[in-house]
């Protein structure tokens, strides 16, 4: 219980700047705490470009296609995005279990041998990036991709057809009308989808918490599970606390950096 004035002293002390400096310190919570930042990281900066690399050319295939059949696509794709997170977990690890998993099975039918455990073989590494971080990565493209590529296609949608037919009047073939007029007017879209997908990415919790709970040895322990932990497992508030401000500066600082380099001045 704290002190007459805004509930601190006594046995609850204002510790001012002394949970950020520990941070820096040699104790086993600050390396758990960093180890837990470089995995975000990790996490964020493999999610990011193969999300944009799986929807942008989705999208534009399904906009391109016939009008009976692309609302059928979308609906199909955009389903996981509204799933309960837990659910798609929990099935995804089912297809990872090394026993009786759709994905072990699938291996072993075409003559290959698996992994011994996906999400629990601290030894297993694909070009130095943990297994059980690449599962997680994977089930986390399944679900989050629908959003984006529902979100390009109306962008795509939107784009005056006139630009398209003034570039083919100039000779333009497919491959420059994308890179050269598609691709630019996408801008503000493309802005709007990086912050949304490095937001989500930033703060991914349940699928690690419930197919992993951070294992192997840590490996896919992020940022808001340390926080959690701290703060509901251990009640070390101030802790937690610490380290939710600085996952609010992580992520101001990435949308000010992606409004600095993706923003556009320019309306068509």
């Amino acid at each position: 219980v704290g002190g007459s004035i805004f509930g601190l002293g006594e046995s609850n002390p204002f510790v001012g700047l002394k949970n950020y400096i520990a941070m820096f310190g040699d104790s086993q919570p600050a390396g758990v705490f960093r180890h837990s930042v470089y995995n975000t990281f990790l996490f964020t900066l493999l999610v990011l470009p193969l999300n944009l690399i799986i929807t942008l050319p989705l999208a534009i295939i399904i906009e391109r296609s016939h009008a009976r059949v692309k609302g059928f696509f979308r609906a199909v794709y955009f389903l996981p995005t509204v799933t309960s997170a837990v659910a798609v977990a929990l099935i995804w690890g089912a297809i990872y279990n090394p026993q009786a998993g759709l994905l072990n099975s699938l291996i072993r039918t075409i003559g290959l041998t698996p992994p011994k455990a996906w999400l629990s073989d601290p030894q297993a590494f694909v070009f130095g990036i943990p297994l059980a971080m690449v599962a997680l990565i994977v089930a986390h493209l399944w679900q989050d991709f629908g959003y984006n590529l529902v979100i390009f296609i109306a962008a795509l949608q939107g784009i005056p057809q006139n630009l398209r037919d003034a570039a083919m009047v100039d000779g333009a073939n497919e491959q420059q009308l994308f890179w050269y007029v598609t691709l630019p007017l996408l801008q503000p879209t493309m802005l709007f989808v990086c912050v949304m997908t490095i937001l989500s990415s930033l703060q991914m919790f349940i699928l690690a918490q419930v197919m992993t709970t951070g294992g192997p040895r840590e490996q896919t322990t992020t940022m808001l599970m340390s926080i959690y932990s701290n703060a509901f497992r251990y009640q070390n508030m101030g802790w937690a606390a610490a380290m939710s401000m600085v996952l609010f500066g992580i992520i101001m600082l990435f949308t000010i950096i992606q409004f600095r380099f993706l923003r556009s001045d320019w309306e068509y």
